[in-house]
Formats: C-alpha cells, structure tokens, sequence
C-alpha cells in the first residue's frame, strides 16, 4: 500500500500595497461596523416577534450571510495576497506595477493605463489587471512593440508608446 500525500498548491494574487491596504480596510470595517451593526439588527427584528412573516428578519440575515461571505473572500485574498512594490521593477519592459501609453494604430488615440492585481482593477481610473486580455498582451512588451487585442468588437492594434 503507498501512501501519496496531495501537494496544496497555494496561488499568490499579485497586489500593490495600495490595493492590499484598501482591501484590508474593507475588511476592518465589515468586522469592526457591518457585522456588529447587522447582528443588532437582527436581535431587533428578532425581538418582533413570529419569524415567518418577519421581513427584516429575512432581510439581517441575507445581509449577514452577504457580509460573512465578503469577510471569508477577503480573508482569502490578503492571506494569498503577493504585495509588489512596483518601483523595484525593471522599466524596460511591461510588468505588473507599470504605467504603460498606447497607441491605437487605427485612431492615433492614446490611453494611459497601471498593470494591477486583479482585485485593483477599475478601467475608469487607469487600472487593468495584469490577468485581463489586454493585460496579458501587455505584458513583457517593450516601446514599440505592437499590442494585438482580440476584442468583442473585434482585433485592436495599439503600439507601445511608453513605459514608467
């Protein structure tokens, strides 16, 4: 009889310390203000009296278990969390932390976007993830390299303008 023991393979989610510093401030707030504000609520809507019929009983407790389910995921994520400090990364080419300037080749516009950890992502303030599809044809590219995008819309063309 052998014995095989199941390597646990823990994958680390790229993050600056920004968004690893935001994420944990969510989470202080749902410990320390929404959970001890919901449980109240609860113990309120309890003290009303028959539970079956009580529709802010019903609604506390999908509250609680929407805030539980947060407070686990983020858990998960600072706990696999790998903070990079982008000013310690190479320039020369596109690397998570970077700001990149592109160029679409078929309008001449430019965008200026940071290559984040999937959890800092916000298209609208600059910020893509390094997992995202125009983040992976992104990366390791150098000024001047041409970035293809296959898009919904269809393929998208960018030349690498600037890396910083």
């Amino acid at each position: 009889m052998h014995l095989f023991a199941e390597a646990v393979v823990v994958e680390t989610i790229p993050i600056t310390r920004q968004g690893y510093e935001k994420l944990n401030q969510e989470l202080s707030r749902l410990k320390a203000v929404e959970r001890p504000a919901n449980i109240r609520a609860i113990e309120e809507a309890r003290a009303h009296g028959d539970l079956s019929e009580n529709a802010e009983f019903h609604a506390a407790k999908e509250k609680q278990g929407f805030i539980e389910g947060r407070i686990n995921d983020l858990e998960h994520k600072l706990a696999s969390a790998n903070i990079i400090d982008p000013s310690t990364l190479t320039k020369d080419r596109a690397v998570f932390g970077c700001t990149i300037r592109l160029e679409s080749i078929d309008t001449g516009d430019e965008v200026e976007y940071q290559l984040v950890g999937p959890d800092e992502s916000n298209i609208d303030n600059g910020l893509i993830s390094v997992t995202s599809p125009l983040g992976k044809a992104i990366l390791g590219k150098v000024p001047g390299d041409e970035v293809v995008l296959q898009a919904p819309g269809g393929k998208r063309s960018y030349e690498l303008i600037e890396i910083r």
